[in-house]
């Protein structure tokens, strides 16, 4: 039987959570990389995949699943320097690899009804807060301007708002008396794992501003740490690319930062001739 395919860019947070839950529960897998940034994901092979050209997708034997949408902005086309923002659930593939593959353990997502409702809860409030304000700020304030596209600064006062709020959410409601994982459970579930990845994502806008969002968060950064052990080495693996990343806007942002002071520093040493 051929391996289950995992269409994905380990930039994009629901690629990397779907990556991290098949290496844990030893899913025998075939990663197959589509790079956004190079807009594959708008090819006519990709669209064969997932016709709405979105990662993750899977093809499972004869089975295609993808996710019919996610927060996720991209180009409207591969050479238009302005963005689309899409919102809609992204975590169908989580669901069925957790449902199907006998070997996975029930605590990622439980068969007692009552606790995967929810579970499935989270994952709603997922797409219209936590993700939509991550996703929207990180976009916003370092992605666009690494890919040259255009920005708007009500839409980053939004999402700082709404981030904000998100986390606060996710401290007094769902680890509210120091739980260890979500809804006090004592090990993680799928919604622990794609919130998580998703709040990775703020490592792209530099050590500072991440820690302006989460350094007041205790709790949060004390779950996050519980998720990391629990998915070990694969949490690790999984975003080794988006460290890449970093490391290359914080670079190019030096360089400009640079380039930038170069003609006052040339006009002051005139001055002095």
């Amino acid at each position: 039987m051929q391996p289950t395919k995992v269409y994905a860019d380990r930039r994009s947070q629901p690629s990397r959570a779907v990556i991290i839950f098949c290496r844990v529960n030893q899913i025998e897998f075939e990663e197959v990389t589509v790079d956004l940034f190079k807009s594959q994901h708008l090819s006519p092979q990709f669209r064969k995949i997932n016709p709405m050209g979105q990662v993750p997708a899977i093809v499972d034997g004869r089975f295609k699943l993808f996710e019919r949408k996610v927060i996720h902005e991209q180009p409207r086309t591969e050479t238009c320097n302005t963005f689309d923002l899409i919102l809609a659930k992204n975590h169908a593939i989580l669901r069925y690899l957790a449902s199907v593959f006998p070997g996975v353990a029930d605590h990622w997502y439980p068969a007692d009804l009552f606790t995967r409702a929810k579970i499935e809860s989270i994952l709603d409030w997922h797409h219209s807060n936590l993700r939509r304000g991550a996703a929207t700020l990180v976009m916003h304030t370092a992605l666009a301007p690494f890919l040259g596209l255009r920005t708007s600064p009500e839409a980053v006062k939004q999402a700082e708002k709404l981030l904000m709020q998100s986390l606060g959410t996710i401290e007094s409601v769902w680890l509210n008396g120091g739980a260890k994982f979500l809804l006090g459970s004592p090990q993680p579930s799928i919604a622990d794992l794609s919130l998580v990845c998703e709040i990775m994502q703020l490592e792209i806008l530099g050590d500072d501003v991440r820690d302006r969002f989460l350094g007041a968060h205790e709790k949060i950064l004390i779950w996050m740490d519980n998720v990391k052990r629990a998915t070990s080495p694969h949490f690790e693996e999984a975003h080794e690319l988006l460290f890449q990343v970093k490391a290359r806007m914080l670079s190019n942002n030096a360089a400009a930062a640079n380039q930038a002071s170069e003609p006052s520093t040339k006009h002051k040493i005139a001055s002095k001739l």
